[in-house]
């Protein structure tokens, strides 16, 4: 039979270390881009854009809806990628914490 006590201390230290990786995910960026590099935007772990780049070659006014189609993309693939590595950070963070429990799946807690 399992140890409901061990399993709810090791919950509320899964918690604690879950809380103390969110904390640190300001410092996690990632790069996304489009137009073949033109246009860049980094997103942090907060999921905020923190700094959108591009090209000199862009600052035209006939182009203002292809610069921001490509302004969209860039974030958009920024956002994917870090969602991927929020999930990454967390989960490290609690790895092998939790019990392996049949029929109880953790791996969506983050």
């Amino acid at each position: 039979m399992l140890d409901i006590m061990s399993i709810m201390n090791k919950v509320k230290e899964a918690q604690a270390k879950i809380k103390d990786a969110q904390a640190k995910l300001v410092y996690l960026t990632v790069e996304g881009e489009s137009g073949a590099g033109l246009v860049k935007v980094t997103v942090n772990g907060n999921r905020k854009v923190v700094k959108i780049e591009m090209d000199d070659s862009l600052v035209n006014l006939s182009d203002k809806e292809m610069l921001t189609d490509l302004i969209v993309a860039a974030t958009n693939t920024a956002m994917e990628q870090i969602e991927v590595k929020i999930k990454d950070e967390l989960k490290s963070a609690t790895d092998g914490m939790m019990p392996n429990i049949p029929g109880m799946d953790f791996g969506n807690m983050f």
